[in-house]
């Protein structure tokens, strides 16, 4: 989604989208809206029109409730400090943390990996987790176990670096293969 907006929300699951990701989620009315945009009554209000997705299935909205995927973005410094009150809203299936953004709103621009905004991501994660909610974040071969550990249960990545280590080692055989 490019924003927390009710219409486009709602007009991207009745096409067809199986999920959603809702961006700069801040505080407790921003969860509810996303919420109220992509859940059907009586968990929020999305428009009833079913489109082809309800064609024979008695049950349709509690069926498009319970499979509907909705992430919240928690990328933003406020959103962290609204954090314990963001994970209370109920029908949100995963509150992932994105390191980049949270570290740019924290000054941090690009650096992720500085101290404070890597204190800061761990604190958020522990929060949702602690919480009974399912955290997610980016992560890497230097960082997927701690955040597994630590209850992290979705974790993106970018496949970047298995390519790197895989043309790494192949060059490096065929370099062994050519020096016979």
């Amino acid at each position: 989604m490019m924003d927390n907006d009710y219409a486009t929300i709602y007009r991207t699951l009745d096409r067809g989208a199986q999920g959603i990701v809702v961006p700069h989620v801040n505080n407790r009315a921003e969860a509810e809206a996303a919420v109220e945009a992509a859940k059907f009554a009586p968990l929020g209000k999305r428009g009833m029109f079913t489109s082809r997705q309800g064609f024979g299935v008695g049950d349709y909205f509690k069926t498009a409730n319970d499979q509907s995927l909705l992430i919240v973005l928690i990328e933003d410094i406020v959103a962290v400090r609204n954090l314990a009150e963001i994970v209370k809203v109920d029908a949100i299936d995963v509150f992932f943390v994105a390191p980049n953004d949270l570290a740019t709103s924290m000054g941090h621009i690009g650096n992720m990996g500085q101290p404070e905004v890597q204190q800061t991501v761990d604190g958020a994660l522990k929060k949702i987790v602690e919480a009974g909610r399912a955290a997610g974040t980016l992560v890497n071969t230097a960082n997927v176990e701690r955040y597994t550990k630590m209850g992290v249960r979705v974790a993106m990545t970018s496949f970047f670096p298995f390519i790197q280590a895989g043309t790494k080692e192949f060059m490096e055989r065929a370099a062994a293969g050519a020096r016979g």
